[in-house]
């Protein structure tokens, strides 16, 4: 296997876009300074170095365009490139964006220089809807074991490496036979299992994966609703997916960190108050909407990041985002 060039190191933070509550499948290997994960029926590696960003491909079920050389590596650098470059957004320049996003908020302009090449993952419709049922009243490390689970337990395996196998996540027709509701209970996933399954159900019975792209075609705020039909589907989660795999890039969750952001610094008679309202949730949503246009969720997420404490000790630059102190 051989490392390869992915894009120049400004254009993609891999800390922030990879630990920040979009996926739950990447993993830091400090001792190798490099991340994992699997998307795509694919295990990949990626890495930094002073100038770039660089990926290897583990193991891979993709057929189309996939070669090997004489040690069985996998070797179509062009494919696996474009694979990447889709996942992570590389043809949208970010520098314009942030530089569009910093003359409209002075928070994200503080925010920016720190927070530098945070991508918005294009991820596979199927993993980011049921991995974020997992999510529901859940933490991060709990979240990627049960993520974890269902493709060991459904999906397809890809490959051995280094002690580790990788898996697929499971196509949508695995999870919807009725005994799976049962079998994820004693999996330890609790009432999240009835939503899984019931919810795939329903998708097969909508068109399948076909159904997804119905989604991406309609308008943000319909898609949202078809995707609220969904059992164990929430305003919150069906934002994520709008977010995160259908390109509704104006789509913002709406949770309790992110209210406390809104409320200190942007929306102050909201602050004090004991949950997030619908009619709030909808308040928050359009006022950064209105604030940063089209792409909203994608320049709130830099703010969330930034917000988040784990990151401000983690980051290469001394230089924090100016916070209002609460009251």
């Amino acid at each position: 296997m051989s490392w390869n060039k992915l894009c120049n190191k400004q254009d993609l933070q891999l800390l922030g876009t990879l630990s920040g509550g979009q996926s739950f499948r990447w993993k830091y290997n400090e001792d190798l300074k490099e991340w994992r994960g699997v998307f795509f029926k694919t295990a990949w590696k990626l890495r930094e170095n002073e100038k770039s960003i660089e990926y290897d491909v583990i193991g891979s079920l993709l057929q189309t365009g996939r070669k090997r050389n004489n040690k069985g590596d996998i070797t179509n650098e062009t494919y696996f490139k474009k694979v990447l470059d889709n996942y992570f957004r590389l043809d949208c320049n970010l520098n314009e964006y942030y530089k569009e996003w910093s003359e409209k908020d002075e928070l994200f302009k503080s925010a920016c220089k720190q927070f530098y090449g945070i991508r918005m993952l294009n991820q596979e419709p199927v993993e980011n809807l049921f991995s974020f049922i997992c999510s529901q009243n859940n933490h991060i490390s709990r979240i990627s074991s049960m993520v974890e689970k269902l493709c060991e337990n459904y999906g397809e395996k890809i490959c051995n490496y280094e002690d580790t196998t990788y898996y697929a996540f499971p196509d949508v027709e695995k999870l919807a036979p009725e005994e799976v509701d049962k079998a994820l209970r004693n999996l330890g996933f609790g009432y999240r299992a009835k939503f899984i399954q019931k919810s795939a159900a329903q998708i097969l019975e909508w068109g399948g994966e076909k159904w997804f792209e119905t989604l991406k075609e309609m308008k943000y705020k319909d898609a949202k609703q078809e995707l609220i039909k969904l059992c164990g589907i929430g305003p919150k989660v069906a934002d994520c997916i709008c977010l995160m795999s259908l390109n509704h890039l104006e789509s913002l969750p709406v949770d309790t960190h992110v209210y406390q952001i809104a409320a200190q610094n942007y929306l102050p008679h909201l602050r004090g108050k004991k949950s997030v309202t619908d009619k709030m949730y909808t308040e928050i949503g359009d006022h950064f909407r209105q604030l940063f246009g089209d792409k909203a969720g994608w320049a709130h997420t830099i703010l969330f990041c930034a917000d988040l404490k784990k990151f401000q000790t983690n980051t290469e630059t001394e230089e924090k985002p100016k916070r209002k102190k609460k009251k």
